[in-house]
């Protein structure tokens, strides 16, 4: 046990040894990668199953009110996607109102974008429009994966990967994003002290939002399974209103298909009627396709 002990002791210095060096590094260099540095030591884990962090300040006080700006005269009721047929619908499951800010749209989205890709270490392409959503009192969004049931969004860059959510403004009470199936830390009960959070925000690992800052989650795990205790939720907003903005990432990319796939049409004069008998869902290599060949009916597929 006295081993044990000290060998924890040991990795723990370490570990602070090289959070200290990145630090350094990143203090010396900070004029070189300003558009997109990201500083360790103001990461800090929240859980290991799922891997989840949270980057405090990740976002400027500028960077929080331009993608306000941006989404506010777009927003619409937010949709999430059907299990067997990757469509999106409406559902209760989810009540916010949201917009998409296409990639790279101004200077200001294209820096945000960077520095997502240098935190993550997964590549830009690999993204998926950053999308904007706002929680109103009692809008909330149910237990859900941000990976993949169905085959057709698969076929679009794969299972998402990883996930960063972004907190534009503060909340008052209520709007945490939970982990409820997480295994939580010995060290680390939640985010935020206990009675900051609402009944709701007490119920798993716990992220409470805080205007700039940005969580990190995978949900997948290094072999590129999906991690069951990757499930979360948006918490309903008790008292004030709740801004954030979403990148979801996958294990390839994203942009992929529509570079390559050309224009949208179908091969086969019976696309239509697969279609309607469902192949798009049974067949989707060949009739959606995968993200390094374009599928044989995608226009009828509707995936362009």
């Amino acid at each position: 046990m006295a081993r044990v002990c000290e060998y924890s002791k040991l990795l723990g210095l370490i570990f602070s040894v090289v959070v200290l060096l990145l630090a350094e590094s990143y203090i010396a260099n900070a004029d070189l990668t300003s558009k997109f540095a990201v500083n360790p030591a103001k990461v800090k884990q929240i859980s290991w199953k799922p891997r989840a962090f949270v980057y405090e300040g990740f976002l400027s006080e500028e960077e929080c009110d331009h993608m306000i700006s941006l989404a506010k005269s777009e927003l619409k009721r937010s949709a999430v996607a059907d299990n067997v047929s990757g469509k999106s619908k409406l559902s209760e499951v989810r009540t916010s109102s949201g917009m998409f800010i296409s990639k790279g749209k101004d200077p200001i989205i294209a820096r945000i974008e960077e520095r997502i890709a240098a935190w993550t270490f997964l590549p830009i392409e690999n993204g998926e429009d950053i999308q904007v959503l706002r929680y109103e009192h009692g809008q909330k969004y149910d237990p859900h994966y941000d990976y993949f049931t169905d085959k057709v969004n698969i076929a679009r860059g794969g299972h998402r990967i990883a996930t960063v959510l972004m907190y534009l403004t503060n909340v008052v009470k209520g709007g945490e994003t939970i982990f409820p199936s997480a295994e939580v830390p010995v060290r680390h009960k939640a985010h935020s002290h206990a009675e900051d959070l609402s009944e709701c925000g007490r119920k798993g690992v716990a992220v409470k939002p805080k205007r700039g800052d940005a969580l990190l989650f995978f949900s997948l795990h290094p072999d590129a399974t999906p991690d069951p205790m990757s499930l979360h939720a948006g918490c309903p907003v008790i008292e004030g209103e709740k801004f954030s903005a979403t990148k979801w990432i996958h294990v390839d990319s994203f942009d992929k298909t529509i570079v390559d796939g050309g224009e949208c049409t179908d091969e086969h004069e019976s696309c239509d009627r697969w279609a309607a008998l469902g192949e798009c869902t049974k067949n989707p290599v060949y009739m959606v396709g995968t993200p390094d060949l374009a599928g044989a009916c995608r226009r009828s597929c509707k995936v362009c």
